[in-house]
């Protein structure tokens, strides 16, 4: 019976897994073409990209110091870079060994303590194990996401700066240096490095191709998209940036529109996932024995994680059809 239990819990999680990554893959296609013509200008990033070769780095540092067998389950599962680039856009000073070091320890350290808890079963003690280890990286997923949205919230304004910047007779390249001393981070941080990268002889194409792989930002991929196109062809940028801003202004009113008409469907999966849990907390309060069944019982430890399995698939369901990509 124990064996089963294991079975269907991996079997299930493995589900959620392949819906989760499907969906994301769906939901990303058509910004992911956009992306790709957005930068697809660069032929010689293109062929290096082909090759296997990344951009130009100017500073290349090895982690040498994380143990092995670790650095070698990043190598074989090829996490290295895509580790290292979500820790660099979170803002963490962590090496990508951390983060598996954190989920291995965090993953035994939760399995062991539920063990002496008295968890009743292995699959609720593995379940613990996995929440834990996955607590890392949803850290990291959530400082990105935060520190994402206040870069997009200062990008407009750092357009039109640029735009003025040039206007009263400034390089561009200049302008990109002065934006490090009139905006905060992460935005001026983000335009410090490229401009650095530019001064220390990186061109400047590559140093903004660079800053368009460490901001995922469709807005940032236009951005950098106009200014290679005016390079190639000439015009005027100034204008050029003003009319992004603007545009990038209307996309934000439009998302704000779309969220306060989903508001009711995000605020229905709210309730539909809490009510089930209210209900059962009440359960326990006035009469344990009735549910006592979910706990000590095999058969109840499987409806019981079933039970949570489908009730957290609803939720991710409801999230689902309630966003809208603008």
């Amino acid at each position: 019976m124990s064996f089963f239990i294991i079975v269907f819990a991996l079997i299930w999680i493995g589900s959620i897994v392949v819906w989760a990554v499907l969906t994301k893959a769906v939901r990303s296609a058509d910004v992911d073409k956009i992306k790709s013509r957005l930068l697809d200008g660069n032929k010689k990033a293109d062929k290096a990209k082909e090759k296997g070769s990344p951009l130009p780095q100017l500073i290349h540092t090895e982690d040498q110091s994380a143990g092995k067998v670790f650095r070698q389950i990043l190598k074989t599962l090829d996490l290295q870079d895509k580790l290292a680039m979500l820790l660099e856009q979170a803002g963490l000073r962590w090496k990508p060994v951390n983060i598996v070091q954190a989920a291995v320890f965090l993953f035994g350290g939760t399995f062991f303590a539920a063990r002496v808890a008295g968890v009743p079963s292995i699959p609720l003690q593995l379940a613990a194990g996995a929440f834990a280890a996955m607590l890392p990286v949803l850290y990291a997923l959530r400082l990105k996401k935060k520190r994402m949205s206040k870069f997009e919230e200062q990008f407009p304004e750092s357009l039109e700066f640029v735009a003025r910047s040039m206007r009263a007779g400034h390089a561009f390249s200049v302008s990109l240096e002065m934006i490090h001393r009139e905006f905060q981070d992460p935005l001026g941080g983000e335009f410090r490095r490229t401009f650095d990268e530019h001064n220390l002889g990186l061109p400047l194409e590559t140093a903004l191709l660079k800053l368009g792989s460490r901001v995922p930002s469709l807005d940032v991929h236009f951005f950098v998209s106009a200014v290679l196109l005016q390079k190639r062809t000439g015009g005027n940028l100034a204008e050029i940036l003003d009319k992004l801003a603007h545009l990038i202004r209307e996309r934000f009113k439009l998302r704000g529109k779309i969220r306060a008409i989903s508001a009711h469907g995000r605020m229905t999966g709210i309730a539909l996932t809490c009510i089930p849990m209210g209900v059962a907390l009440l359960m326990f309060y006035v009469n344990p024995s009735y549910v006592s069944f979910f706990v000590e019982d095999e058969i109840g430890n499987m409806m019981a994680a079933a039970a949570v399995g489908l009730q957290v698939l609803g939720y991710l369901i409801i999230q689902k059809i309630v966003t809208i990509e603008v």
